[in-house]
């Protein structure tokens, strides 16, 4: 379950808690019984590597399609022998 933070918009009185997803916020102080705003702290996911952005993983057109496989390369002719040198 995770931890929120809470503090008083009244008297500053700043705490945690932990309280399921599906628990309603807390609304009232429990020293003075103000209003109760919620504090956002940073989230402690990085995401590093490729792959997270919009542009990895799309070519210079920004399409997401892949091109189709070039076909095979027929073999090159063989150059015929040369002929050896006369002495």
């Amino acid at each position: 379950m995770p931890t929120y933070a809470y503090a008083c918009k009244d008297c500053s009185h700043a705490f945690e808690i932990v309280q399921s997803f599906t628990d309603n916020s807390l609304t009232s102080c429990p020293e003075c019984l103000g209003t109760l705003r919620k504090k956002f702290n940073s989230v402690g996911v990085v995401f590093k590597g490729s792959g997270f952005y919009r542009t990895d993983s799309r070519d210079a057109k920004g399409s997401t399609v892949s091109p189709a496989p070039a076909p095979a390369a027929t073999p090159a002719a063989t150059p015929a022998p040369a002929a050896a040198a006369a002495s």
